[in-house]
């Protein structure tokens, strides 16, 4: 692990997101409350938030961070794109005050909702995919702030 012994706290906020392609029938069931296992968007943002706090359980050289919040939006993309393919957008926000930035807790509860929505989606869709998991930006830190230039 990177020794952050000396730097000093401060209020550090980063933002992810990531894409879940999937069948306009399966958007539609999802939008309707008739995947058999609940809601769905309900259900991920928790798994988010839970995959967030348990981030240095999965990432090897991630200090535990106390998080002080982390936040999950989803918008629903129904019109098909050239494959024929819905799209569900996931945004997640983390935010702390402390010594190490939290890019991966952000990361992190993205991927975590994405599989969630796999999990409960997958006796109707085995064929949902994630794609262009980043960091949209961060600030706090020695480094300063830094935003996506292109998504």
């Amino acid at each position: 692990m990177v020794d952050v012994t000396e730097k000093g706290s401060t209020d550090r906020v980063a933002m992810a997101q990531g894409r879940v392609f999937l069948k306009p029938e399966t958007l539609e069931k999802i939008q309707r409350g008739t995947i058999a296992k609940g809601d769905v968007l309900a259900v991920a943002q928790v798994a988010g938030v839970m995959g967030a706090k348990r981030t240095p359980d999965l990432i090897p050289m991630c200090h535990p961070v106390l998080l002080t919040s982390v936040d999950l939006s989803f918008k629903e993309e129904p019109q098909p794109n050239g494959e024929g393919r819905c799209s569900i957008m996931i945004t997640a926000t983390a935010k702390t005050s402390g010594q190490t930035g939290v890019e991966m807790e952000a990361m992190t509860a993205v991927s975590v909702a994405a599989l969630t929505i796999y999990d409960m989606c997958k006796a109707v869709d085995k064929e949902i995919s994630f794609s262009d998991i980043y960091l949209l930006s961060k600030s706090g830190g020695k480094s300063g702030t830094f935003t996506r230039s292109s998504q």
